[in-house]
This record gives structure tokens, sequence and C-alpha cells, in this order.
């Protein structure tokens, strides 16, 4: 069972959420993000340490694994990235492709390495450690307009494929998770460069999608499961989307 959890992204979405059903579970909580406001507002919240950092910079993972250190992390929860665009393959931008894969793809890289050595150290004494990282249904579902993101999430999901075989015969677990629409409050504002209208779309006549509360729970119910269970992978969508492409619009009806 974890007890001492970093998790990135936690100023907003999802890793917010994580970090606050993380505390309701009595676990102490390591929140990272690149918002100090939003930070100190959580840390009031749930009394979680914090640490400001922009995973996209070295020096800024380098103190993450620092601060991990004296944490004493025994689980790292990499839930930072984002999508930018929904434009077709021949006009999407490089700098919405280059943004995605350093968010998305070597920010989780990069912040894997640096505190794997100390999720070596907590597994001393016979303890487990974990490594979970949050991808999208956009990993292994195409959809039209999503080039980027599913490159960059389907090269997040290689990674932790590959992390899961090099960690063979450490007890270290490795777990991936998938969700596919949820509502929050950043993510298609985000993506549409801040359009309030295109991005309240994306969720227009949908019935029930996911929130981010809704995924926390599902995470840290993984998490909460004996050290030696490992999840390898798993998907979560609203009952109205069968596919990344395939989204019911208005009521769902019994038949």
């Amino acid at each position: 069972m974890s007890t001492s959890i970093v998790i990135t992204g936690a100023s907003s979405g999802i890793g917010r959420a994580c970090a606050v059903a993380a505390a309701d579970r009595g676990w102490r909580v390591l929140a990272v993000a690149r918002r100090e406001d939003r930070l100190r507002s959580l840390a009031e919240e749930i009394g979680c340490e914090t640490l400001v950092a922009d995973l996209t910079r070295a020096e800024d993972v380098s103190r993450l694994a620092i601060a991990a250190s004296d944490f004493g992390a025994d689980t790292l929860v990499n839930v930072a990235g984002g999508a930018k665009g929904l434009d077709p393959v021949e006009t999407t931008s490089d700098d919405d492709w280059r943004w995605m894969f350093e968010a998305n793809v070597l920010a989780t890289k990069n912040v894997t390495g640096a505190l794997l050595p100390q999720l070596r150290r907590a597994t001393e004494g016979g303890s487990y450690a974990t490594i979970m990282t949050v991808t999208s249904i956009a990993a292994t579902m195409p959809y039209s307009g999503g080039s980027g993101y599913n490159a960059a999430k389907a090269a997040e999901k290689a990674l932790t494929d590959v992390l899961r075989l090099e960690v063979s015969g450490e007890p270290i677990r490795v777990m991936e998770v998938r969700p596919g629409l949820v509502k929050t409050e950043e993510f298609s504002l985000v993506r549409f460069g801040g359009d309030q209208e295109r991005a309240a779309k994306v969720y227009e006549d949908v019935q029930d999608p996911l929130s981010a509360e809704d995924v926390a729970r599902v995470m840290t119910d993984l998490l909460a499961l004996p050290g030696h269970v490992s999840v390898d992978e798993t998907t979560i969508k609203p009952v109205a989307q069968t596919h990344a492409w395939l989204l019911h619009k208005g009521p769902l009806q019994a038949k």
C-alpha cells in the first residue's frame, strides 16, 4: 500500500483530484506543479507538501529528485501533460507537437529516471514501490485531428511498457491508467488555446462524462492494492464513450 506519494501535474484536473484522494486515504503527498498559487491552495486544503517545478526543465527535475528523496517517496504518479490543437496532419503545428512531446513524453521519462534511485531505496527491507503513469485512450485509439496527441501518448505508453520490462525482477510495479473523456476545467481549454466556447462543445450533450474525481478514485484504488499486485493497464471511459471517436450525444436510453 502506498504511503508517500509524489504526484505531478497536481495543480488542477486529475493530478489535483488524485492528491486530494490520496490525502483522504491518509497517505503523505508531495504535490508538484508549475503554479505556486494553486499548490498553496491545495496544501491549505489537504496538508500536503509541495514543490513548484516545470518538469520540462532539467534543473527542476533535479530539484524534484532531491525533494522526493528527502520526502521518502515510495510511489510516483506521472500526471503532468496535455494536448494542443485538433488539426489534421497536413496542417498541424510543429510547435504543438514539440510541446506535447516535451510535456507528455520527455518530462515523464526524465522524472521517472530521476526518481528511480529513491524508489529503489524505498524497496529496501522487503517493501514494494510503484510508478503509475496517466496516459490516455489516445495512446491506442487514433482519432482524426488527434495526430500529435495520439503520437505523444503512444510514445508515453511505449515508455511505460519498456520500463516495466527494465525493472523486471525488482519489487517495483509499473502501472498505466488510460482515461477517456474527462471533463476538467483546463484540458480542452489548453488544447484550444483558451477558446472557452470551443472547449465547452467537447462535452456538450454528453451524459455523465468522467470527472477528475472519478479517475482519481480508480487510481487510488489501484495504488491501495497490496504491493505485489500490479494492474498493468487500466482503461477508464464514460459509458457514453465507446471509442475515442465514438461518443454518444444526448441521453442514454434503455431498450
